[in-house]
């Protein structure tokens, strides 16, 4: 069992949102970092996939769609979570409450909206 779920920024979530969960101790990953900028919604879910961490992302529809595939063809996620565009600062707190709550077991293949 996890208990620490890590996240992995799609590149439409500021990289401030990966700097204010880094300071409140949480192990995150960016689409920059990985190398994944400009690369599709499908490649961005493989590459959280491959490292084991849900990903966020401000992509709604796209993103709701890749889970509802996963699930019909029996493949698995990290985790989904959609933010609403707002603030880096409410968004990391979102995280951070939600990560607090929750396992990364809680998660896996869940989506969820913050």
């Amino acid at each position: 069992m996890k208990l620490f779920a890590t996240s992995y920024l799609d590149e439409d979530v500021s990289v401030l949102v990966a700097t204010l969960l880094r300071v409140r101790g949480y192990d995150v990953a960016t689409a920059r970092k990985e190398h994944m900028l400009g690369k599709p919604d499908e490649e961005q879910l493989t590459c959280a996939v491959s490292l084991g961490r849900c990903i966020l992302t401000h992509n709604r529809g796209d993103f709701e769609q890749l889970h509802a595939d996963c699930l019909a063809s029996g493949k698995h996620h990290a985790g989904i979570i959609i933010a609403n565009r707002r603030s880096p600062y409410e968004i990391a707190r979102r995280i951070a409450i939600l990560f607090d709550a929750l396992t990364a077991d809680e998660i896996e293949n869940q989506l969820v909206y913050i």
